[in-house]
């Protein structure tokens, strides 16, 4: 089960997250999980150029690995990178020591300031850990959730909960992941059309 948007409670026990930015500026930004892979992510970065958008791509260090140059690519487009662990692995089940290993190892290719757990699940002793080691990491949440993951949910629904729940602020979950992709390639364009048209801009985080 999951929340299409966050609740408040969640975001009042994990204060110290980022769910959102700023509601006052008509602006929102774009996210992509667990790429960078061949064909998603490269359909993802071909039609954020058609609509001259950035966005900000939450990258598996064992995914840079294997296909290095989509990772160049996704700089070189001006996207901002974020970590999202070596192996995408789940905080609430994982011990701490090794949950930083990862993450570190991560940084080494990531290098950047942008730490989204998978899964959206990281214990408080993680988080405590993560930033003494950096105090100038972000750990960016969400207060919109796609489903574009979800086997079960139709790319009309999908879009639809994307349309439905962005504001001003709002940070939106995709996933440039193989799982995603059938209802990615139908929600990232008509969710762009559709929110080009009602003015907002599209920042990286």
């Amino acid at each position: 089960m999951y929340l299409v948007k966050s609740p408040l409670l969640l975001k009042w026990y994990y204060p110290s997250l980022i769910w959102n930015k700023s509601r006052s500026a008509k602006a929102i930004y774009l996210t992509f999980d667990d790429g960078p892979i061949p064909v998603v992510t490269e359909f993802v970065l071909n039609t954020l150029k058609t609509f001259g958008c950035k966005a900000t791509f939450f990258c598996i260090g064992d995914n840079i690995n294997k296909h290095a140059e989509i990772f160049e690519q996704v700089k070189n487009d001006g996207h901002a990178i974020g970590n999202h662990t070596y192996n995408h692995l789940k905080g609430w089940k994982t011990d701490d020591n090794t949950y930083i290993q990862n993450f570190q190892t991560c940084q080494e290719l990531t290098n950047t300031n942008l730490f989204r757990p998978p899964y959206g699940r990281i214990k408080k002793s993680q988080i405590k850990k993560l930033k003494k080691i950096n105090p100038e990491l972000n750990i960016i949440m969400w207060d919109v959730l796609s489903g574009d993951f979800d086997l079960q949910l139709s790319p009309e629904k999908c879009y639809e909960n994307v349309i439905r729940n962005t504001r001003n602020g709002s940070v939106i979950v995709f996933h440039d992941s193989l799982k995603a992709f059938d209802r990615l390639k139908f929600v990232l364009p008509a969710a762009l059309k559709f929110l080009t048209a009602q003015g907002y801009e599209f920042h990286t985080l």
